[in-house]
């Protein structure tokens, strides 16, 4: 959904309505701070579930203190996963107390910031803009714009070293071209977005240019800081030409709803003014050390002043899984609903003699742990780390922390021992943790949506950017319930619309079925859109009968829709009658005995849309 303030849009998490006007009148949203609209719709209640906080910088391999020499080692007491981050700077050790003697000298003259060295590792981002028509899936870009041109967007980034600049995943999101500009340098320099992790709101760019690093210094990253610490935002916000500088302090350190990722994850809330136009800008502590990348804020009308700094220690893990990979594979999940056990009562019945573990509800058929965990187990341990009845487990020095926490440590792939009480009994079961699978999806992978027309029916996957697209009123409640409340119950799952009629001589009687879910195929039910392509392309019956929710049907003669496909192309100016990746051959993603049963799910799918403190997905 959209909110635009001064003329400029930018993407907010909010409910589940979609928003268009000049001034932010929502209360209770979050905002991406930046100029662009998000595609991430989810959320009738905003609420945050649990206080977190993160450890310190976490430890270095040698190949990524190569690639980025300004990186620190973490050398803080009891880290929950040694394995788990990177992150950067000079070498240094981090003490208990906040500021030693030695650093209170080294720090930046607030009245001289103009003059840090440190600003100048900060540029400026020029993006064109460009989208896919969701509900024109065969459009390559959707014009922002009445006059029918692109439409140009600032945003921010800044140096990390090896010839690399970061920036937030949403400043360059459909860009066809990205241009980059130095303080105080006014030439232009064409950057390339090397990868983009939607979960974590993070880019990376690189520039080739020479002239462009002749000089530059970048940026040293540092620990996570501590409540009341100062920091200093800096950017163009509202497309100002000159850089701003905006000071506060550390309010709380906590997991957070990331507004463009629609993704938990570790965040940073200060106090310090940030706007559209601050997006991707680093936010230093008094050493000139960067702490975080300024990415949303916080708008409400009972609240002021509050904004959101992606930390160090998820950049660090966003670099460590694209270096390792070379691609961005994302968070990983466990895969479970979680119920808090702080009933006495609860816990005896379930024969859990202490104060500890949380309890599972629901284990994601898609996810690895369901063959391992089981409705009705107590999670105890993670990692011989124990779980407290609260959902949290010890952290830092004196704090405690979100056990699903732990869990955004790993990577994709990686493999978590957990310690779980069954009927009483004690066990100790291995997990690997992967990635969510999204029946419906946030993002869409290459920003171009499947698409398959027959004779002006174009079918498609429901995704997130298409219910912003077609506005949640016209989706319909049913099929919006469903995309709230079902889970994927194999992957490569997906819920296959009708999401238009062009209308024709063939398919009279079915201009109005936009927006409906196809169920079945010639009597055969549908595991996604390339099933449906595949289905069609072998369908030697004299009709194609396609069966949709609420028991409607619709019937084309075959022929004749091959021969009215054609025109049907021609006039409405449309390249093909489906997108390059049905092209490709199908593979079942399923066992043929396994059931296929679409139903809704009893509890949603996202921890935005619980009402219940007590309940959170891991």
């Amino acid at each position: 959904m959209a909110v635009s303030v001064a003329n400029c849009s930018f993407s907010v998490l909010n409910a589940s309505v979609k928003l268009q006007s000049s001034s932010v009148s929502s209360p209770r949203c979050f905002v991406a701070a930046s100029q662009k609209k998000s595609l991430t719709p989810r959320a009738s209640n905003l609420k945050r579930k649990s206080s977190r906080s993160d450890s310190s910088s976490p430890i270095l391999n040698p190949e990524t203190q190569k690639n980025y020499p300004g990186r620190v080692r973490d050398d803080s007491p009891n880290p929950p996963q040694t394995m788990a981050f990177k992150a950067f700077g000079s070498p240094k050790k981090e003490k208990k107390e906040s500021l030693s003697d030695s650093s209170r000298d080294q720090q930046t003259d607030p009245g001289k910031i103009h003059d840090a060295s440190f600003l100048n590792a900060v540029v400026k981002v020029y993006c064109t803009h460009t989208a896919p028509d969701y509900s024109l899936p065969w459009q390559k870009q959707r014009q922002f714009t009445s006059t029918g041109r692109h439409v140009f967007f600032n945003h921010i980034a800044f140096m990390i070293g090896d010839g690399k600049l970061l920036t937030n995943a949403h400043c360059v999101e459909h860009d066809t071209q990205v241009k980059v500009k130095r303080r105080g340098d006014d030439r232009k320099y064409v950057a390339k977005v090397l990868v983009r992790g939607v979960d974590c709101d993070i880019a990376l760019l690189s520039v080739e240019s020479e002239d462009f690093w002749k000089g530059a210094e970048p940026l040293r990253l540092g620990h996570l800081p501590r409540l009341q610490d100062s920091v200093t935002v800096v950017g163009y916000p509202l497309g100002g030409d000159t850089i701003s500088v905006t000071k506060g302090v550390v309010s709380r350190i906590e997991v957070t709803s990331y507004a463009h990722g629609s993704s938990d994850l570790l965040g940073i809330q200060i106090d310090a003014a940030i706007n559209p136009g601050n997006s991707g800008g680093p936010a230093f502590n008094d050493q000139g050390e960067c702490i975080g990348v300024a990415f949303q804020v916080y708008r409400s009308e009972e609240t002021e002043n509050i904004g959101y700094v992606i930390p160090t220690t998820v950049v660090s893990h966003f670099l460590t899984d694209y270096e390792r990979n070379g691609k961005y594979t994302g968070y990983p999940c466990l895969g479970v609903l979680l119920q808090k056990l702080e009933n006495p009562a609860l816990r005896e019945c379930l024969k859990v003699p202490t104060n500890e573990g949380v309890l599972v509800r629901r284990v994601e058929p898609t996810s690895d742990a369901s063959k391992v965990l089981k409705e009705g187990d107590v999670i105890v341990s993670f990692d011989d780390l124990h779980v407290g009845c609260e959902g949290t487990v010890p952290f830092r020095f004196s704090e405690r922390i979100a056990f699903r926490y732990l869990i955004s440590q790993k990577f994709a792939g990686d493999i978590a021992e957990l310690g779980i009480i069954r009927a009483g009994e004690h066990k100790k079961v291995q997990v690997v943790l992967r990635p969510r699978v999204h029946l419906v999806p946030y993002h869409i992978d290459g920003g171009q949506p499947s698409y398959i027309i027959v004779a002006g029916l174009v079918f498609t996957p429901l995704s997130e950017p298409l219910i912003e697209e077609e506005c949640e009123d016209t989706i319909g409640l049913k099929l919006l319930t469903k995309a709230r409340y079902s889970v994927a119950r194999f992957r490569g799952e997906q819920i296959v619309i009708l999401s238009q009629v062009l209308a024709n001589e063939v398919n009279i009687g079915y201009e109005d079925m936009n927006n409906q879910q196809v169920l079945k195929f010639n009597g055969i039910l549908i595991r996604n859109i390339h099933h449906l392509a595949h289905l069609i392309d072998m369908c030697k019956d004299k009709y194609l009968v396609f069966e949709f929710e609420d028991n409607y049907v619709a019937v084309l003669e075959r022929e004749a829709s091959n021969s009215a496909s054609l025109c049907i192309l021609k006039d409405y100016g449309i390249p093909s009658e489906r997108s390059a990746d049905l092209l490709e051959p199908y593979v079942d993603p399923i066992d043929d005995t396994q059931a296929l049963d679409q139903g809704i799910g009893d509890s949603p799918v996202s921890n935005l849309e619980i009402g219940f403190d007590g309940l959170v997905w891991a």
